[in-house]
């Protein structure tokens, strides 16, 4: 017994050691994010996205991005019978009133030192990840439960899920690099406020949550609170792009720093079609996670439904995203208006996750913070 106790307490103390680590790591990868935009801000590659979404020539770039160009040479004969190319002819097939922009050439800027710090950050990324996700199983060895009895423990997996993620969307060829600096950001916050407010010492649970259904409901809320995230960071910079190429597209002026980083981003089109599809393709997960909360909660405390608060958010939260994709679907709460929910959507799991747990109590209080 004193051995086991020994045993779990190093490995307690080896995790803690491990998301530490992690977030060195995670540091020197904001930083090489941090040069990799700095850098691509003076690409000439950069500049010529900014001449290619700047006043007067949006119209060209929407040819750009969508247009099939007919080239036909014709032969003429002048003195040396010299071969002329005559003026491409363009053909637009998008939708009238659609602004279509190409995407920015990313936060590197085209140029091979912002791409080279790029992926210095996306190593370090990956290095971070894999230190975190060795403190998670090492907490779970420790406590011989699932990680994430409580906040610390679902804070930390939670971080680890979401890094997890983008690089699978890397993996996969998906051009989300420009996640990477918002990503370890916010990683960063999280396991700062998980390693001070809320670290909680390694315990066992409560009879109640001795269930196999605690791998099951919990690791499905925990995947799709990172995914919703991803689909929120999304979202910010979809608006945040919209509202850039509006202003372009109006002749307004736009500020050198700001109109840099817009420019290097994907296009709005493009921004509102991801948080779109990372959003609808992780409802039916949420859905099946509220689900099998009910079950679980019939199994331990005799009810299906109760009216707790985390229940109740956890609800909330759902309707929130259905009206999102129902407002996709629905002529005129398109675009902003849509996008707005699916952040109001993000800040009720955001509410889910932090005010419930920390503010107010119920069923789900039983492990503190």
């Amino acid at each position: 017994m004193i051995l086991a106790a020994t045993t779990n307490e190093n490995l307690a103390n080896t995790a803690n050691v491990l998301v530490y680590s992690s977030m060195a790591i995670y540091t020197l990868a904001f930083f090489a994010h941090i040069v990799e935009w700095v850098l691509g801000s003076r690409s000439k590659v950069g500049r010529t996205a900014a001449a290619l979404t700047g006043a007067g020539t949006a119209a060209k770039a929407k040819a750009k991005a969508t247009a099939t160009v007919e080239v036909r040479t014709a032969e003429k004969e002048n003195g040396g019978g010299t071969a002329v190319l005559e003026r491409p002819k363009v053909i637009t097939r998008s939708a009238a009133g659609r602004r279509d922009v190409p995407d920015g050439p990313g936060a590197a800027g085209g140029t091979f030192k912002g791409d080279l710090y790029g992926r210095i950050a996306v190593s370090m990324t990956a290095l971070g990840f894999l230190l975190e996700a060795a403190g998670v199983i090492s907490r779970a060895m420790a406590v011989q439960r699932a990680p994430w009895g409580n906040m610390y423990e679902f804070s930390t997996t939670f971080s680890t899920v979401a890094v997890g993620t983008y690089l699978a969307f890397l993996l996969t060829k998906k051009n989300v690099r420009w996640i990477g600096l918002p990503l370890v950001t916010t990683v960063l916050l999280n396991l700062g406020i998980a390693t001070t407010v809320l670290y909680t010492d390694s315990d066992q649970l409560v009879p109640a949550l001795h269930s196999y259904w605690l791998w099951i409901h919990v690791s499905t809320a925990i995947f799709c609170g990172a995914v919703f995230y991803l689909g929120a960071v999304g979202t910010l910079f979809y608006l945040l792009r919209d509202v850039y190429e509006s202003k372009v597209a109006r002749g307004a002026t736009v500020g050198r720093a700001w109109a840099s980083i817009m420019e290097r981003l994907p296009a709005a089109a493009t921004l509102d079609k991801f948080s779109y599809r990372v959003n609808a393709a992780v409802f039916p997960l949420w859905t099946f996670t509220i689900i099998a909360g009910a079950i679980w909660a019939g199994d331990a405390w005799g009810r299906y439904w109760g009216w707790d608060p985390k229940e109740v958010w956890s609800f909330i939260t759902w309707v929130a995203y259905a009206c999102y994709l129902h407002a996709r679907a629905t002529a005129g709460w398109k675009g902003r208006k849509a996008a707005t929910l699916a952040l109001v959507a993000f800040g009720c799991w955001l509410f889910n996750y932090y005010g419930v747990n920390i503010f107010v109590t119920g069923k789900h209080s039983y492990a503190g913070v």
